[in-house]
């Protein structure tokens, strides 16, 4: 089977390819320029390794909860392609991939897997890391210093991972408790491991929270 994996949730875009058993994993850009390298990224990795879109069996895509304009370019192109090719299409989140990314190497234990919102939020949401991943909580919006305080309260080991654990560090890791790890993004061998044997569905995105535009419009626009 060959799987292609789409990430665009955070700053970063970045692309994987599945063959059988062999992964590919490209980062393609960490600036937010998703739409100018997306689509010429997938079309060069696929032609690196002798494939055209038509060799594809299914695509995966990272469908949040992240910032919106990179979450609407990554799920309308692979929308746009599993429509075209008629491939199946497969949804994954951007906390459980962060989530099995930190499983597969080697974190046991409670993690909270935490990306950046801006405005001093993060989307957050809490693991169970054995021989499985398991999801303890749903995914929310909240701050650093709320986890950080709720952590702290607890007095429970836990890691933190992601770009809003990392953005957040200075927050998080004087909790005693808390390790904080360096890896902040979503995984995409993990993606194209889920997204090979997950049911295949609509590509709906998750917001968690509206969009920036709307948020300073309505901000601007509020009675003083």
């Amino acid at each position: 089977m060959n799987v292609l994996a789409i990430e665009t949730a955070t700053t970063v875009c970045a692309i994987g390819l599945a063959r059988g058993s062999e992964y590919e994993v490209r980062l393609l850009d960490d600036e937010r320029r998703h739409t100018e390298v997306l689509v010429d990224g997938i079309a060069s990795l696929l032609k690196e390794f002798s494939l055209t879109p038509r060799d594809l069996d299914r695509v995966v895509v990272d469908r949040g909860p992240g910032l919106f304009t990179g979450l609407r370019v990554g799920l309308a192109t692979g929308q746009g392609l599993a429509s075209a090719l008629g491939i199946d299409a497969v949804g994954v989140t951007s906390l459980e991939l962060l989530a099995h990314g930190a499983h597969g190497s080697g974190v046991r234990g409670h993690l909270v897997a935490l990306v950046d919102g801006r405005r001093g939020e993060v989307f957050a949401q809490v693991f169970s890391l054995t021989d499985d991943v398991e999801a303890e909580s749903t995914h929310l919006v909240t701050t650093a210093l709320d986890v950080a305080i709720e952590w702290g309260t607890s007095g429970r080991p836990v890691t933190m991972v992601g770009d809003g654990a990392a953005r957040y560090a200075d927050v998080l890791a004087p909790v005693p408790n808390v390790e904080v790890l360096s890896a902040t993004i979503p995984s995409l061998e993990a993606a194209l491991t889920i997204g090979a044997v997950r049911a295949p569905g609509e590509l709906r995105p998750l917001y968690l929270r509206e969009a920036d535009a709307v948020a300073n419009f309505t901000t601007r626009q509020r009675p003083s």
